[in-house]
């Protein structure tokens, strides 16, 4: 049977989703189990990652990686897009992962566009559509039963957890927004890639990469080697390339398979719970993705 270019698109938006998903599971292995620290794990993906796509990028393109620095404006979108963006995003999610787990991670995370609508309300002065106020109202609902388990008395996610977890979809919706521009001028593979060096780098300041705190066995190793090699640069090109063959909105209904391969491989390889609750929970969350996809 002949892979249509449409079905191409399907399958690698899944497949990059679905690594990103592996990628909050290694991590919480290598945070949980092997005495890595959030910092030291955030800045050497980023560096790492950051150097893999610019040279991926050097060698598709004869305009060289350093065409984006010539424009002011283009410098400062790309500052702020590194650090309150790339840099915020990577580490308050795996902050969120180190408190709590994986799971609960990305699915908190998949409250960005729910940030993104309370945003554009308040830049826009006009109040959320009905479709959009619906989303609110699920997104909500579902953080409430994933964090409480519907009782106001219990916690199942520790409560530092739910602050990181927050503030992972607050930096995600700047991490969505602020780069458009910068990738219709110049390309994804140069932005992201430049995001993650620069954000690594500044990082780097307060984590020295070289002031490692692991426990470092095979397992380990490639662990860690799939968090940089699939969970990063294969997810971003499969994820990206998806949108030669798909519409935007098809990517983002598929890249739900995230926080459902998350929850899926904790189960699976970490020994997780995750009951009827969480499950409701996380289904009305990542809803919303779909009401807004269509509309």
């Amino acid at each position: 049977m002949q892979l249509t270019q449409r079905n191409k698109g399907l399958l690698m938006v899944i497949a990059g989703a679905a690594m990103w998903g592996g990628s909050g599971v290694a991590g919480q292995y290598l945070l949980h189990d092997c005495g890595v620290s959030t910092g030291w794990l955030v800045v050497t993906r980023m560096l790492l990652a950051g150097l893999i796509l610019l040279g991926l990028d050097a060698l598709c393109h004869r305009d060289g990686i350093f065409v984006i620095w010539r424009d002011r404006k283009d410098v400062r979108e790309l500052l702020i897009f590194s650090i309150a963006g790339m840099l915020a995003v990577q580490y308050t999610y795996f902050a969120c992962i180190k408190a709590g787990s994986a799971a609960a991670a990305t699915v908190l995370q998949y409250l960005m566009p729910i940030v993104i609508i309370l945003y554009t309300a308040a830049a826009t002065r006009r109040l959320p559509r009905r479709i959009e106020l619906l989303c609110v109202a699920l997104a909500v609902g579902g953080t409430f039963l994933l964090v409480t388990h519907g009782s106001m008395n219990t916690l199942s996610v520790p409560w530092d957890a739910v602050c990181w977890g927050l503030a992972s979809a607050v930096a995600a919706a700047v991490y969505t927004m602020t780069p458009k521009r910068l990738i219709r001028k110049w390309r994804a593979t140069l932005v992201v890639g430049w995001g993650m060096l620069i954000g690594g780098v500044v990082l780097a300041v307060c984590f020295p990469p070289w002031q490692a705190e692991i426990r470092w066995t095979m397992t380990a190793g490639l662990v860690y080697a799939y968090i940089i090699i699939f969970g990063t640069v294969a997810a971003f090109g499969c994820y990206l390339g998806s949108l030669r063959y798909i519409q935007p909105a098809e990517a983002s209904i598929l890249g739900s398979v995230e926080p459902l391969s998350a929850i899926i491989l904790s189960v699976l390889f970490l020994q997780a719970s995750f009951g009827l609750l969480d499950l409701l929970g996380s289904a009305l969350i990542i809803s919303t993705v779909f009401l807004l996809a269509r509309n």
